[in-house]
């Protein structure tokens, strides 16, 4: 099951390094290498949630999500996205990007640091309704109850998530004008390209979010209605119509996943510049961590893993709503990126080790019961 699932990913491992050692001998090799590692750390908690979402589609739109989606996740937002955000925000057309960053690594490195006020601001947003939606909702099992319990009650509150998150981002970009101002910057305009890009990701998250919520309670109502038309079918010998909203379901939640995943590379597209300025290995090495993280994704889902530790989708969600934090604070403050892979980690190691307490506290209580 486990050499099943990854074999694709150990395929493109291999591919991945021996082209870094063709392009670029050893050297390259190795920053492939850790970049791969990188990608993985930081987006663990990715697979997490991601599983949760993909175990209500089916085998096919699981096999579209590890085919389509990869092409999506490598080439889209590993290798095109730097470059779209050099065109934009340098006023280039995208032919001149690539040729900034083919031939004029440090331009263009410098191009896509300028950029990433208004990319955190939007990636953070996104991120941070991911985690306000999920903290405020009542849910029959609490990790945390001691927070998670006044904020499911204060979550009644209509539109509740939203005001915070503004109320974040207005705080955020009044702070960065201000630190600008006074460190004399030529980055006060930029305040409002944050305030700008963070209600764009805040818009996405509504519009996609949504949509994939709107089709997925369709589903639920249709999936009633076809079992009672069934039963129907059952007794009077006709045939019920076919469904196709499932389609639809699947799709728009099949996007929503691909606009989450896009919000959780933005910090390992930027972290990797830390490591090397060649677009090339960028895009090896966070193609092949990306396709790890979807390989775990599946893993998770086809081994049943959420159901069996049920507060590792809570610790993958405190991870989210550290990870909006800290893309907020870069804005600002630079953050090394080990500090941000490894809040993830704790967390969910966390809140695996919580799950296997819980299970052995169950199992401990049905054997009283038993005898």
């Amino acid at each position: 099951m486990l050499l099943k699932t990854f074999a694709w990913s150990f395929a493109i491992t291999a591919l991945g390094l021996a082209a870094a050692a063709v392009y670029g001998g050893w050297t390259a090799f190795g920053i492939v290498a850790i970049l791969a590692v990188l990608e993985i750390s930081l987006s663990f908690d990715n697979a997490v949630v991601n599983a949760g979402i993909l175990k209500k589609m089916s085998a096919f739109w699981q096999k579209i999500f590890l085919t389509v989606g990869v092409l999506i996740a490598v080439f889209g937002m590993r290798l095109a996205f730097p470059v779209v955000i050099v065109a934009v925000s340098a006023k280039k057309s995208p032919l001149e990007a690539v040729n900034l960053a083919l031939n004029d690594k440090d331009q263009y490195q410098q191009l896509v640091t300028d950029a990433h006020p208004s990319i955190a601001a939007f990636g953070g947003m996104f991120l941070l309704m991911i985690f306000l939606d999920f903290i405020f909702e009542d849910r029959d099992i609490q990790w945390l109850r001691w927070i998670e319990r006044p904020l499911a009650k204060l979550g009644k509150v209509d539109m509740l998530s939203v005001c915070i998150a503004l109320i974040i981002l207005l705080i955020t970009s009044m702070t960065f004008a201000v630190h600008a101002h006074q460190h004399g910057g030529g980055h006060v305009d930029k305040a409002q390209t944050v305030l700008i890009s963070g209600i764009a990701g805040l818009i996405t998250y509504m519009i996609v979010g949504g949509l994939s919520g709107y089709f997925e309670d369709k589903l639920e109502e249709d999936e009633e209605r076809e079992h009672e038309e069934e039963e129907e079918a059952e007794r009077t010998g006709k045939k019920k119509p076919a469904v196709v909203l499932a389609g639809q379901a699947a799709f728009f939640m099949f996007l929503y996943l691909e606009v989450l995943d896009a919000s959780f590379s933005f910090d390992g597209v930027i972290g990797a510049f830390a490591i090397t300025n060649d677009i090339v290995l960028m895009a090896l090495g966070l193609g092949i961590g990306a396709m790890y993280v979807r390989s775990l994704t599946v893993y998770l889902v086809r081994q049943g893993t959420l159901d069996d530790y049920v507060y590792l989708e809570h610790g993958a969600h405190y991870a989210i709503g550290a990870l909006a934090v800290i893309l907020l604070v870069t804005i600002q403050y630079e953050i090394n990126e080990v500090i941000t892979g490894l809040v993830g980690v704790v967390l969910i190691a966390w809140s695996f080790w919580s799950s296997v307490r819980r299970n052995k506290a169950l199992a401990e209580t049905d054997k009283r019961e038993a005898g």
